[in-house]
């Protein structure tokens, strides 16, 4: 993910390619990006968006950074059903 704080709206954008040329989601919020603020917000908008539980999603690695991993837990099967539009 690539994560744009302090916006003036909360949104999930198109994918594009990363520095590694991996594709990474463009998402957007409103919160700031002081103590753990602006991850909470993407986690709501993508628990949200994705219809999953805040409790499934967490970020393992940027939590400090624009560039974030996100990992989401649960059956593979659901998760995939419910991303494939996104993705």
């Amino acid at each position: 993910m690539r994560v744009t704080p302090k916006a003036s709206r909360n949104a999930i954008g198109e994918v594009v390619a990363d520095e590694q040329g991996n594709g990474a989601i463009k998402i957007a919020v409103t919160a700031v990006p002081e103590k753990g603020n602006a991850n909470a917000a993407v986690i709501k908008l993508l628990a949200k968006a994705w219809r999953l539980r805040k409790s499934d999603m967490d970020i393992v690695q940027g939590s400090t950074d624009r560039n974030k991993t996100l990992r989401i837990t649960g059956d593979g099967r659901e998760l995939l059903a419910k991303l494939r539009t996104f993705v």
